[in-house]
């Protein structure tokens, strides 16, 4: 018999009732005060960007390929990975071999990360972990003293967003960048520089989406490996982290994308990297400040996350965001941004403004062509290598990450909850209405 913790108990009420509401109650018992850490030791000239990757499963292990690479072109000149963890010894295992074949020098690997945020020779470390470790891996990170790429969403609750935003704010000398590749996107700078310029009138009304179709179910192509053995190879309690305790799943170690407690499935893995690169282009119109949303399970209804969503969102300069997302078809609305003059169609590579019919003698339609910048993915990667260098804010910042998880986390709220929600920008508070 042993008594039971109030985090414990406050874990199983959340398995049970799988309401972010609950979740958020606690958020305050595992994340740190925002305050000031080590302070931060960028490499100095001629020195190399020497980074860790924490979390090294499919995501993870896709940042060493893709940043290895990037080193062997050229492309990344002076970046070293020096070090992998995770809580599954099989992951660190691929990416410390991957990483030794690659690099003249042998990679350390981790299992505990508070062993890899000691070390004083690390600058940057890149955040690769389930969602509902972001926070707190992020926070860790920022407070021992290291530069900071968190893949997105940048949550997975709001009042998580909001305390590490705090913490943040409270290290300006840290570098902290949000993994959402699309806002390297030309196309989007361009809208942003016509809408600000009044080229389409005021912007009333955009839409965009994310749509796929996976008939064996989304997230289910993440394999389950037999040796897989938590107490042996695999340090269970600590991926459940402030979730824990809780028994060994396999499938919601490695699907937790499916699962409530642990992802809002499309809504923050799918739809965030749409209406992030959107609402950095419609920075005029301020933040979210009432979001309603519906949710069903009409196909892969083995899945606790929604398998079809729909948003609305609506700002407080005036406009009105709508989004749909599926993983049961994939004919999704096309991007645009509509204003009361004119239109920017961002389906393509390019900006593409077309007039109103009542405004054509005032507006010329035009095409601003937009160069092919390779893979986005790859040009956040170097975007983060570039601002530990120079120390310059991230596009992708902790402020743009906030506003994104107002929308995520409100929109979850609502289709589980059947509520509206509004948000106060001036108290940064949200209610039901």
């Amino acid at each position: 018999m042993h008594t039971e913790t109030r985090r414990a108990f406050l874990a199983k009420t959340v398995a049970a009732a799988g309401l972010a509401a609950a979740a958020n109650a606690y958020a305050q018992d595992y994340l740190p005060e925002p305050r000031a850490g080590k302070p931060s030791s960028p490499p100095a000239a001629g020195e190399p960007i020497r980074m860790a990757v924490l979390g090294t499963g499919g995501m993870g292990t896709g940042h060493v390929g893709a940043i290895l690479k990037l080193v062997a072109d050229g492309k990344a000149e002076g970046v070293e990975i020096r070090a992998v963890c995770d809580v599954n010894d099989l992951h660190a295992a691929n990416a410390k071999r991957m990483c030794d074949e690659a690099q003249p020098f042998e990679c350390d690997m981790y299992r505990d990360k508070s062993e890899l945020l000691a070390r004083k020779d690390i600058h940057g470390v890149l955040c690769a972990v389930p969602e509902h470790q972001h926070a707190a891996c992020a926070s860790a990170v920022i407070l021992a003293g290291k530069d900071c790429y968190l893949e997105k969403p940048m949550t997975l609750r709001l009042d998580e967003a909001m305390r590490l935003r705090k913490l943040v704010n409270a290290n300006p000398d840290k570098v902290f960048q949000v993994g959402t590749q699309m806002i390297m996107l030309p196309k989007y700078r361009e809208a942003k520089k016509v809408i600000e310029a009044g080229g389409i009138g005021k912007p009333i009304f955009s839409q965009t989406s994310y749509c796929r179709n996976n008939p064996n179910g989304e997230w289910n192509y993440y394999q389950i490996d037999p040796e897989w053995k938590p107490g042996v190879n695999l340090d269970w309690d600590a991926w459940l982290g402030h979730l824990a305790p809780r028994e060994w799943d396999p499938k919601v170690y490695i699907r937790w994308r499916r699962y409530r407690d642990f992802s809002t499935g499309i809504v923050g893995d799918l739809l965030v990297h749409q209406i992030t690169p959107l609402v950095m282009a419609l920075e005029s119109v301020g933040w979210p400040t009432r979001v309603n949303a519906i949710g069903g399970h009409y196909i892969d209804t083995a899945m606790e996350n929604h398998d079809q969503v729909n948003l609305e969102v609506q700002f407080e300069g005036g406009h009105t965001l709508v989004v749909a997302g599926s993983t049961n078809n994939e004919v999704g609305l096309e991007t645009l941004i509509r204003g009361n003059k004119a239109n920017i169609y961002l389906g393509g590579r390019h900006c593409d403004i077309r007039p109103e019919r009542v405004y054509a003698d005032d507006i010329d339609p035009r095409t601003i062509e937009c160069p092919d910048i390779g893979n986005d993915q790859d040009q956040l990667r170097l975007n983060w290598f570039k601002c530990i260098r120079s120390r310059a804010k991230p596009d992708s910042n902790v402020d743009l990450g906030t506003k994104i998880m107002v929308m995520v986390d409100l929109a979850t709220r609502s289709m589980w909850e059947g509520k509206t929600y509004e948000f106060d920008p001036e108290t940064m508070r949200a209610r039901a209405i």
